[in-house]
């Protein structure tokens, strides 16, 4: 089998693979939001701050306070997004919605999760049928890099490198890749000769997903494409 993955790991035994800050961990609570998994069913949500407020400030989880999230001052963060900032989105607990933001212009790859009002922000639909030249280009984000360019019969080849900075050393993870965009999606298992299905997802393949929003290129994986804490979801920028 061809291998797409070609990593470092410094850790000589991972019992859970752990996607820093971003991916929710197991043991979850339900008014936890620690970030946002992946879903092999259905794409990731993309959501903008739309409100008339100039901040809107992260709630706390209920681990950390049981009456949270709620909107009021004992769980209320200082961190906060500004109208125009968008998010990736996740589970609801009543009024409140779980999300994912990282500043696609932060030279690091600096997560903040937690709670938002619900009523604060709106889904940002992705592109309804973008061309196989509306994802050509070199992409950049904090966590690394992605090139796609044209190949032949619709399809194109896909390149990458994330990387996480460990204390130690810097764990890296690389894409290589040939898929064909379907269905306003651009996937692929491996190097894109293996299905996008869960036969794939439980040999462990490097599962990606990117999507077209406004001007930008959405991406997620499966945290297995690369080493501990790396991890090719972000929202990228063209260079």
């Amino acid at each position: 089998m061809t291998t797409l993955v070609r990593f470092n790991i410094s850790l000589i035994s991972i019992i859970l693979l752990v996607m820093g800050s971003f991916t929710a961990m197991a043991d979850e609570a339900p008014g936890d939001c620690f970030g946002i998994e992946f879903n092999l069913t259905h794409p990731i949500g993309v959501a903008k701050l739309l409100t008339t407020q100039p901040q809107v400030h992260f709630l706390k989880n209920a681990s950390d306070n049981a009456n949270c999230p709620a909107n009021n001052a004992a769980c209320t963060q200082t961190a906060y997004l500004v109208p125009g900032n968008l998010v990736l989105v996740g589970k609801t607990d009543g009024a409140f919605t779980c999300v994912a933001y990282q500043s696609i212009t932060n030279p690091k790859p600096n997560w903040h999760n937690g709670w938002l009002p619900s009523a604060s922000i709106t889904p940002v639909l992705p592109d309804s049928a973008p061309f196989s030249a509306d994802w050509i280009g070199s992409w950049i984000h904090g966590g690394g890099n992605i090139m796609i360019k044209p190949s032949k019969n619709g399809a194109v080849s896909v390149s990458g490198e994330a990387f996480y900075d460990a204390a130690q050393n810097v764990h890296t993870g690389v894409i290589e890749a040939k898929a064909k965009p379907a269905y306003n999606l651009l996937q692929f298992a491996d190097d894109g000769t293996s299905p996008f299905n869960k036969s794939s997802d439980d040999q462990g393949l490097c599962l990606v997903r990117m999507q077209r929003v406004e001007n930008l290129l959405v991406v997620e994986d499966n945290n297995a494409c690369g080493g501990a804490m790396v991890t090719f979801t972000g929202i990228y920028w063209k260079k």
